[in-house]
């Protein structure tokens, strides 16, 4: 089972916590501290209810007094918090999509780990509240082989069947005939397999690539590929092969280098928190060595690192 580190408050309080924000937003100054106690320890569905409450109980949008008083990273991770999942998601989407030049390194991260219901989700939310339709969106701002992996994977249409051994083996020989086997490379059957099978399927399909061609499934991929494709379909494989490890990964590519990548910081902490964050943070140390809490420590500061110390812990 996924271990996450936020779960509902069995003592949640809908009017105390809405107390407890509106103090610590009221007269001179702002009480970051209080604000982020109260946040963490409520789950995603009880700080919806405490939107609704705050509001009948003051007359006043809690989202907005959040905006008003906040700033910079801090702000974007509190209302990230109170986005519900899906909205989050669109969110990102939308950003990425709709600002200057495309953000093709997020589109790649959400849309190659969600599932099929998360992705039906994402799709609603958007449309709802952007007034268009995701796969148009992403149909515009992308083009090739690129685009073609993002439209298979925006129908969130993936199988759900029990594992067919005999499947993954002929799987794993149209993949090594449309890639290593031979000259050139046959781009649909690697997005046709990857797109449509289910996870369970894909990993059968993987270790029975390994035994025909000698290498991986990525080393394949890398040598075949290039570019967002390469990238996309090598996000597709990883989280398929351990979320946890992607997620653990794509937390330590946001600080590791010159500079911090906060949104994608922000992305992995809070889109895991209910999930398997104890899981990613558990990885993430096992992998690099050091604890998911002392690479926040040495890479934030101020607020942005309080609140996030807060959720992965």
């Amino acid at each position: 089972m996924p271990n996450p580190t936020i779960t509902p408050n069995p003592a949640f309080n809908a009017e105390e916590e809405s107390q407890a924000l509106r103090k610590a937003m009221r007269g001179l100054g702002t009480n970051e501290k209080a604000i982020i106690s109260s946040v963490v320890r409520m789950a995603n569905c009880q700080r919806q209810e405490v939107t609704k409450t705050y509001k009948t109980m003051f007359g006043r949008d809690l989202i907005d007094d959040l905006k008003s008083e906040l700033g910079g990273c801090f702000e974007d991770c509190v209302l990230a918090l109170f986005m519900r999942p899906a909205e989050f998601d669109a969110h990102c989407l939308h950003k990425a999509i709709s600002g200057l030049g495309t953000k093709d390194k997020v589109l790649i991260e959400i849309m190659c780990s969600r599932s099929n219901q998360q992705i039906q989700a994402i799709k609603e939310e958007y449309k709802k509240k952007y007034k268009n339709e995701l796969e148009k969106d992403v149909k515009g701002d992308t083009s090739g082989d690129y685009g073609r992996l993002l439209i298979s994977l925006c129908q969130g249409a993936r199988e759900d069947k029990p594992v067919d051994p005999a499947l993954a083996a002929a799987d794993a020989h149209k993949l090594h005939e449309a890639g290593e086997k031979f000259i050139g490379t046959e781009e649909s059957a690697f997005n046709h397999l990857i797109c449509l099978r289910s996870y369970e399927q894909l990993r059968a399909t993987f270790h029975e690539y390994e035994k025909i061609a000698g290498n991986s499934i990525q080393t394949a991929i890398k040598k075949e590929f290039s570019g967002n494709v390469e990238e996309g379909l090598l996000a597709v494989v990883n989280s398929t092969i351990s979320h946890v490890h992607y997620f653990a990964e794509l937390a330590h590519r946001s600080m590791a280098g010159a500079g911090t990548d906060e949104d994608r910081l922000i992305r992995v902490i809070v889109s895991r928190a209910e999930i398997d964050l104890a899981d990613v943070k558990t990885e993430f140390h096992r992998t690099y060595g050091k604890s998911l809490e002392s690479w926040i420590k040495d890479d934030c500061g101020g607020d942005f690192r309080r609140v996030l110390l807060a959720i992965v812990q």
